[in-house]
């Protein structure tokens, strides 16, 4: 008998150290170090409402946004996941199908395969300046907006996360989106 109650107080000072205080330094090292990312990086309208988070995509559908990856998901952040379907999928080619015709592609003016295929988590926030660009056309029509301002927008927010390891420019969908609504208020 003496034998299980040491072993049931190990239990419990092994969890209180191992899980509760563990997590709990964990998360005030966050807190003090980056406290604005520990929050969830979110982005808040000017009365204090949450709008999103910079890290976690949102599906825009009409045409004045840009679009962002497909999400196998659909951009459900408690439900981060990727599909463990085949490329060779039957369901997977009826999507993309219905992506590239959704975009108007053609073979003279082909689709980024980033904007066909979802991404790992399938809430990726960013997509490449190539892809922003491919959808710059239709988002200025929609907006009633010169190309070169929607163009020179998506430059402003191009960023190479990672600095020199990164392989292409990205823009954050949901901030791009922002910046164009912002531009379109303005005088």
């Amino acid at each position: 008998m003496n034998a299980l109650l040491t072993s049931c107080r190990l239990v419990i000072a092994t969890m209180l150290i191992c899980v509760a205080g563990y997590a709990t330094v964990i998360w005030g090292v966050g807190h003090i170090l980056t406290p604005w990312t520990a929050q969830g990086s979110l982005i808040t309208a000017s009365d204090g409402t949450v709008i999103g988070s910079r890290l976690v995509a949102q599906d825009f559908t009409e045409a004045k946004y840009f679009w962002p990856r497909p999400s196998a998901v659909d951009y459900d952040g408690a439900g981060a996941g990727g599909s463990n379907k085949s490329p060779a999928s039957a369901d997977l080619t009826v999507r993309a199908k219905e992506i590239v015709t959704k975009y108007g592609a053609t073979a003279d003016n082909p689709l980024p395969a980033e904007l066909a295929a979802a991404s790992g988590a399938g809430l990726d926030p960013h997509i490449s300046v190539d892809a922003a660009r491919y959808q710059a056309v239709r988002v200025a029509k929609a907006r009633q907006l010169p190309l070169p301002e929607v163009q020179t927008i998506i430059d402003m927010h191009a960023s190479s996360p990672g600095g020199f390891l990164t392989l292409g420019r990205l823009v954050n969908v949901l901030e791009i989106n922002l910046a164009l609504d912002r531009a379109k208020e303005a005088p």
